[in-house]
């Protein structure tokens, strides 16, 4: 059945107490505020919104849960249907593939009925299990639970843990006694969750964050049975741009110190034996050089952009770690770009990409021999896993792609030998013959070929009457592979064309990719997708009236500018978290993650980046237009967006757009960025975003 727009439902809300025979949507006080800078002037009429502690401000993201709930009320048997379709699929009892450590085996495992993990080891030739944590009964005290970060003490007994009870990030280190099983007394707060221990067993460190800015900023060393009052700060960074971590080196031997900002790394390492040293500078900071650093047993590899903007990998002694000691192992390539490395012993395993793909290239360290590891798909993703000892031939690597549940694989650099460990299991009798995965190009208007990844089941036909939903990222460098989804499958048995457009911002194409969708050049993301769209309708796959796009975070800005660009070129858009309100939030360094945004976005105190954003801001470029049906998602206690951005962009929505399109704005009072926590909790969200499409598709089961 077709979705009627005027359902003769009575509601009240706190911001418009008017009833009429259809639903009404909420009317958001208008409080205008005056901003200015550059001699430019806006006027923000819900500006006000920012404050989570008004209680105005709550009642009026209720009234939206009010109304949203009521006009997709009569979805709720689909939502139902389908969490219970998505849950189905997924098997219940499971466990991952264990890996050795230090004499012991680890591994995670859910059973059937538990949202949560618990995580367990063995000694090697053991058959005894050791329960090191189940998460259950912990999550059962909180709406919110994250298992953070764990890691074990080089002799076996202590276990360092964290956790996230409020979903903005902010974790809570415990310290448990693996021999008595006790806690110790000492909790450590404020961090962001990363523990590492020093080789003497009594030593952890960890990093703090700002509370208001949530950057993370400070290196701490606790010592065991001890309180958080007594830690030595080990390191601060001042630059309100960098942001810091901890974590111990490959080979054992260090502590390493990760300073880092968008377009700069400097790293500092300890002796991993002597942790009470000071910090020593592996290599100063540098605008625009970026490296990373790994430990060997007689030096350190480096992945660096110093001599080619796609990356090189280089090497230095241990003691002479400045860059003019760095020797060049691997040069760079205009058409690769090296995204990682793996280091053993005997061998190094370099993680590339070209022409939008990821390859793994085997390099034998003596003499420099390589190989690559044969993949045959036409789209697909592999990446190597849980590769801990630095003494193995053994490499581990997991590959999926859009039609391939995945697996995760041994492969023996030696001898080339692959051995399969775990196969992800689809249940219900998935048959990936059903379905077609192909790769085709979008010409975007300035002439650059754009990649789109398409999955669809087979027997459709290029009619243009295929409902289609594309999807894309387009930030940060971040490349959007092709992944299999079980969830998609629901997409897809009702006649869906699920596709990725892999747009510039994201670096599927080597690092040029990434610098021509970012600063000045960021409108290109919002032209490709838009272009891509447009080629999937040229190639028959769909229409403007079965048209759905979807992203999150910095892709609900994507989905934001290009409904303002083009309204009319999709029927359906589902914006999750998304940045919206640019050039003000990029304005307010107060808060949290702004600063250190300056080298990806621009900083709007020069004026030509105040205008550029402006100029594509969705909150500030909101006119009197139709929009397509519009679905947008938040969380209260968000961490990276800020849940007042889509609340605000609705409210302005709401004033200005013309037609009965559906504008729903839905916010998790309990979670943030990431949504709901738990193994299948989060399928409830997924269903509601699938149930809105289908409303639009008149798809009742």
């Amino acid at each position: 059945m077709k979705f009627n727009l005027l359902l003769p439902i009575l509601i009240l809300t706190s911001c418009n107490q008017n009833m009429n025979e259809k639903i009404i949507p909420p009317v958001c006080e208008k409080h205008p505020k005056v901003l200015s800078i550059h001699n430019d002037q806006r006027t923000d009429n819900y500006f006000w919104l920012n404050n989570r502690k008004d209680s105005k401000v709550i009642d009026y993201l209720n009234a939206e849960n009010n109304y949203t709930n009521k006009v997709l009320e009569d979805t709720e048997n689909l939502q139902e249907k389908l969490y219970k379709e998505l849950k189905s699929r997924i098997k219940k009892d499971d466990k991952s593939v264990p890996y050795e450590w230090h004499d012991y085996i680890y591994w995670r495992e859910f059973k059937e009925g538990n949202e949560y993990p618990k995580y367990w080891r063995k000694k090697i030739n053991s058959s005894e299990d050791e329960l090191l944590i189940d998460c259950n009964p912990i999550a059962e005290k909180y709406d919110y639970f994250d298992f953070g970060d764990y890691d074990i003490s080089t002799n076996n007994e202590l276990m360092a843990y964290s956790i996230d009870t409020l979903s903005r990030r902010i974790y809570q280190i415990h310290i448990k006694n693996l021999k008595t099983g006790e806690l110790y007394p000492e909790t450590l707060e404020q961090t962001t969750g990363s523990v590492t221990w020093a080789n003497d067993n009594k030593t952890l460190f960890y990093v703090k964050q700002d509370l208001k800015t949530l950057r993370s900023f400070q290196i701490y060393a606790h010592q065991l049975g001890t309180s958080q009052k007594e830690d030595v700060l080990v390191y601060e960074e001042t630059d309100e741009t960098f942001y810091c971590s901890v974590y111990k080196s490959k080979s054992e031997n260090y502590v390493i110190i990760n300073s880092s900002s968008t377009l700069s790394d400097e790293y500092r390492i300890i002796n991993a034996n002597e942790p009470q040293n000071t910090p020593i500078l592996f290599h100063e900071r540098e605008r625009g050089l970026e490296y990373s650093i790994y430990s060997h047993y007689n030096g350190f590899y480096i992945l660096t952009n110093q001599d080619h903007e796609n990356f090189s990998i280089k090497f230095c002694n241990e003691n002479k770690t400045d860059k003019k000691n760095w020797k060049t192992i691997i040069e760079g390539r205009d058409s690769t770009l090296i995204e990682g490395i793996d280091v053993f012993q005997d061998y190094m395993v370099i993680s590339e990409r070209k022409n939008g793909l990821v390859n793994l290239q085997v390099i034998e360290l003596k003499n420099l021999k390589s190989h690559y590891i044969p993949f045959d798909e036409p789209t697909y993703v592999v990446q190597t896993t849980t590769n801990l000892n630095l003494d193995t031939k053994k490499l581990r690597f997991a590959y999926t792609s859009m039609i391939n549940p995945g697996s995760i694989y041994e492969y023996d650099l030696e001898n080339g030998e692959t051995k399969t460990l775990k196969t992800k299991e689809v249940l219900g009798g998935y048959d990936a013959n059903q379905f077609i995965s192909e790769r085709i190009w979008a010409e975007v208007r300035d002439g650059v070929k754009v990649p789109i990844s398409v999955v669809y089941k087979k027997g459709i036909k290029l009619d243009k009457s295929n409902p289609t939903l594309i999807y894309a990222y387009g930030s940060y460098g971040y490349s959007m592979d092709a992944t299999f989804s079980s969830n998609r499958l629901s997409l897809l048995n009702r006649g869906f064309v699920f596709a990725i457009a892999h747009i510039r911002g994201g670096e599927e194409l080597g690092r040029q990719w990434y610098e021509n969708g970012k600063l000045l050049k960021k409108k290109n993301s919002f032209y490709d997708f838009i272009d891509c769209s447009k080629t999937l309708i040229e190639k028959g796959f769909c229409s403007e009236k079965n048209l759905y796009a979807a992203g999150g975070s910095a892709g609900g800005l994507l989905m934001g500018a290009v409904i303002n660009m083009e309204p009319n070129l999709y029927r359906g858009v589902i914006a999750h978290v998304p940045f919206v309100d640019v050039v003000t939030t990029m304005l307010d360094e107060t808060i949290p993650l702004t600063t250190g945004e300056y080298d990806e976005w621009g900083n709007p105190n020069n004026k030509e980046y105040y205008d550029y954003m402006k100029s594509y801001s969705p909150y500030d470029n909101v006119e009197e237009k139709n929009y397509p049906n519009l679905l947008v998602t938040t969380g209260l206690h968000d961490s990276q967006v800020q849940y007042w951005e889509p609340a605000k962009w609705v409210a302005k929505l709401r004033e200005l757009k013309k037609g009965e399109n559906l504008l729903l704005l839905k916010t998790n009072m309990n979670t943030g960025h990431g949504g709901a926590s738990g193994r299948f909790e989060y399928l409830k969200e997924i269903a509601f975003d699938y149930a809105f499409l289908f409303k639009l598709e008149g798809i009742n089961n």
